[in-house]
């Protein structure tokens, strides 16, 4: 399953910090334990000790302050050998798990065999292939627009847009410009470049907003963020943004960290 291992080793990061915080909470916990008993539906506190009396020592009211140290105890204890056993569990889930195992036995094929073979899920070139040769219809350009040309002679809209396809394109990175998408309550959008990513399967969207200090531009792009994000595509996830003004241009740097953060 995409993802998978990160999501076991997320919670392995919640699991230790629990762990840790019980830790210190049961150093600073009195010995011993505290037994509950009901008399004429009143609650009753006893201090067991190991050693000491059977039934424990009656807490009087005045003494009700070491029943609020004995309690959390034992629901540390649980929750600490619960904790320890998950972590037990993950940490021998993840030792050895590949997300890509199973597509690494057909690789590992003669490539004349892998011919007859129909892997048990289609490969990751498989899919990438089958998604990028889907047909869609793309926005037009107004005429009295200028013609830029990409490196392999697709039209874009700026140059700022010619430098992200030129960059993808030399790095090997499959994507479709312009691809419609219907988002909720806001209609069809068309996000500069649409991706397909490795890792999860899903599609991955990078947004370029060139003129920013364009107030009403400024504001349809923060619109059209929060289309996205009330449609579950959030930035750092699904969506990729990059910005630039008149002062303020698009750094190749950040194309090249993004892409290898997001897309490689």
């Amino acid at each position: 399953m995409a993802d998978l291992r990160e999501m076991l080793l997320q919670e392995q990061n919640r699991l230790e910090k629990i762990l840790q915080k019980t830790s210190e909470q049961l150093k600073d916990a009195p010995p011993g334990k505290l037994r509950l008993s009901s008399s004429n539906k009143c609650v009753q506190y006893y201090y067991c000790v190991p050693g000491g009396r059977k039934n424990g020592e009656y807490l009087p009211r005045e003494k009700e302050k070491m029943a609020y140290r004995l309690a959390p105890k034992s629901y540390d204890e649980k929750i600490m050998k619960l904790v320890e056993k998950r972590l037990s569990q993950i940490r021998r889930i993840t030792k050895d798990y590949d997300e890509e195992e199973i597509e690494k036995i057909f690789q590992a094929e003669h490539p004349e065999r892998q011919k007859l073979i129909k892997p048990a899920e289609p490969v990751w070139e498989q899919q990438l292939s089958k998604w990028a040769a889907e047909d869609y219809k793309r926005k037009e350009f107004q005429e009295d627009m200028p013609v830029i040309l990409t490196e392999k002679g697709e039209r874009v809209r700026s140059k700022s847009e010619k430098i992200l396809a030129d960059f993808f394109c030399r790095n090997g990175i499959l994507y479709k410009y312009e691809c419609p998408l219907h988002l909720k309550r806001f209609g069809t959008v068309h996000p500069d470049f649409t991706f397909l990513s490795r890792k999860t399967k899903q599609e991955i969207y990078w947004e370029h907003d060139g003129r920013m200090d364009d107030p009403v531009y400024a504001q349809n792009a923060v619109r059209k963020i929060q289309a996205y994000e009330e449609n579950g595509i959030y930035p750092g996830e699904r969506l990729i943004l990059t910005f630039e003004t008149g002062k303020i241009v698009l750094d190749t740097r950040t194309i090249e960290r993004l892409a290898y953060r997001y897309l490689l």
